[in-house]
C-alpha cells in the first residue's frame, strides 16, 4: 500500500438543502460565509472571496435524512485562530443560535451544530502541532473533554463581527458508514490515508501528513445502516485535493486495484466508498 501524498486536504462538500434561501441565510449570517456565486437553485460559498468551501444545492421535494442511514455525520470548518473560533462562538450565542456542543479533543477546539436541514457542522482551531498528544502506539489520542468555553470567549475582544477569516479552509469530514472492515479497505488501502485514531470497532479516523484526522468514520448509526432515500437533505459529494495529477493517477490506480469504479469526465475524478459516500478527487490550483 502506497500512503497518500502528504499535502493531501479536503477541498469542499456539496450539500442538499430544502430551501436555498434558507441556508444561504444561515451560512451566511450565523456561520460567516461570502456568496461567491448562485444559480439554478444552487448557491458556492466561500471564506477568501474566490476558493469554495460549501455548495448548496435546492432539492424539490426534500426530505430529512433517516436516522440510523449512512451519510454525513458533520463537516467540520476550520478557522486559522483560536480567537476566531471565539468570535465565531460569541456571534452565535448572541444571536441565539443553538449548540449542540463544545469540546477539546487536546489537539483542538470545537463548536458543534446543525444548520436549518441537520446537517452536522463542525468549527474548530487547531491547537500548535507540537502539543498534540500521542499514545504508545503513535496514534494521537482521541478524546472529547468539556471545552473550557469561559477561557475561549477572552479571546474574542468583543469586536464586531466580520464573518470567517479568509484563510478558513474544510479541515475534515465526518461519516457514517455501514461496515468498518469494507471502510478501511477503501480508505486506507485505496485512497492511502494513514488510520490515526481509533475508537473499538465502531470509529476511525485517518490523515494524510500527519494531520489529526481529514476523514472521520463510524458505525455509530449501525453496522449495515443503508443509504439515505435520493431525494434526502445532507452531503452530495466531498473533495479530496492532491497536489498534481500525477498523484491524482496512483490513487486512482490503487483505488482500482480494490475493485472501487472511478468515474471520470473531464477533469472531475468521482468515486463511492463502500456506504454510498461519493468522493470527488481534485487537483489543487
Amino acid at each position: 500500500m502506497r500512503a497518500i501524498h502528504p499535502e493531501t486536504t479536503i477541498g469542499h462538500v456539496h450539500l442538499i438543502v430544502a430551501n436555498l434561501e434558507r441556508s444561504l441565510w444561515f451560512y451566511h449570517e450565523m456561520i460567516g460565509f461570502q456568496v461567491l456565486n448562485v444559480s439554478n437553485k444552487k448557491a458556492t460559498l466561500t471564506a477568501d472571496g474566490k476558493t469554495s468551501l460549501v455548495v448548496l444545492e435546492e432539492q424539490t421535494n426534500a426530505i430529512r435524512k433517516p436516522r440510523r442511514t449512512t451519510g454525513l455525520y458533520h463537516f467540520a470548518i476550520l478557522v486559522p485562530e483560536r480567537k476566531s473560533l471565539a468570535q465565531v462562538l460569541l456571534h452565535l450565542l448572541k444571536n441565539g443560535y443553538p449548540l449542540q456542543g463544545a469540546s477539546d479533543h487536546l489537539f483542538s477546539e470545537a463548536i458543534y451544530l446543525a444548520d436549518p436541514d441537520g446537517n452536522g457542522i463542525e468549527i474548530y482551531a487547531d491547537r500548535p502541532r507540537e502539543r498534540w498528544e500521542k499514545t504508545e502506539s503513535g496514534e494521537y489520542k482521541g478524546v472529547s473533554e468539556p471545552l473550557d468555553i469561559q477561557h475561549l470567549l477572552a479571546e474574542a475582544e468583543d469586536e464586531p463581527w466580520k464573518g470567517l477569516p479568509s484563510a478558513t479552509t474544510i479541515g475534515h469530514v465526518h461519516l457514517h458508514v455501514a461496515n468498518m472492515e469494507e471502510t478501511y479497505r477503501f480508505y486506507v488501502e485505496g485512497l492511502g490515508f494513514e488510520p490515526v485514531i481509533r475508537m473499538g470497532d465502531h470509529a476511525l479516523f485517518v490523515s494524510a501528513g500527519g494531520y489529526h484526522h481529514h476523514i472521520g468514520l463510524n458505525t455509530w448509526a449501525g453496522v449495515g445502516a443503508p443509504k439515505p432515500p435520493e431525494n434526502a437533505v445532507g452531503l452530495r459529494v466531498f473533495s479530496i485535493v492532491l497536489p498534481n495529477d500525477e498523484e491524482r493517477k496512483k490513487v486512482i490506480a490503487q483505488l482500482q486495484q480494490i475493485g472501487a469504479v472511478i468515474h471520470e469526465e473531464t477533469s472531475v475524478v468521482t468515486v463511492v466508498d463502500p456506504a454510498g459516500n461519493q468522493l470527488e478527487l481534485r487537483i489543487a490550483r
